[in-house]
Formats: structure tokens, sequence, C-alpha cells
């Protein structure tokens, strides 16, 4: 397990959990990152990572990627 923030591009990961405070945590699961979504990181800019989620592109800064704890899935 390991923060999002160090998924390398490409990746597919798991959502495990979202260790942030309530406010953060509503907002992403309105955004559709919820425990167990499958997510992948499609560029990690130096401030920023875009992922695909559901077949939706957001960007994510690194702080608020960091919070999210992601598992590597293998394929």
């Amino acid at each position: 397990m390991m923060p999002l923030a160090m998924m390398p591009e490409g990746k597919v990961s798991k959502i495990i959990s979202i260790n942030a405070g309530r406010s953060l945590v509503n907002r992403l699961k309105s955004m559709g990152f919820i425990e167990n979504s499958f997510l992948r990181v499609k560029k990690d800019n130096m401030g920023a990572l875009i992922v695909d989620l559901n077949g939706c592109n957001y960007a994510l800064g690194k702080g608020m990627a960091s919070k999210i704890m992601v598992q590597e899935c293998t394929q």
C-alpha cells in the first residue's frame, strides 16, 4: 500500500482508503474516489497527477494525492 502520489505513470491501482479530513473525503467521494475503485495514473507532472477514474480525467495536487492510499494491481 502506498500513497497515490508515489504511483508511477501508466500503473493501475485500487483505492484502499482516504486519510484526510471529512471535507476532503466528501469532496473526493463526490468525484468517484471511493474504496475499491480502480484508477490509472496517466501523467505525473511535478506538481500534479492526471488520473483516469471511471473514464474521467482528474487533476490532483500532490498533497491531495498523498492522502489517497492505493494498492498496485497486477495484470
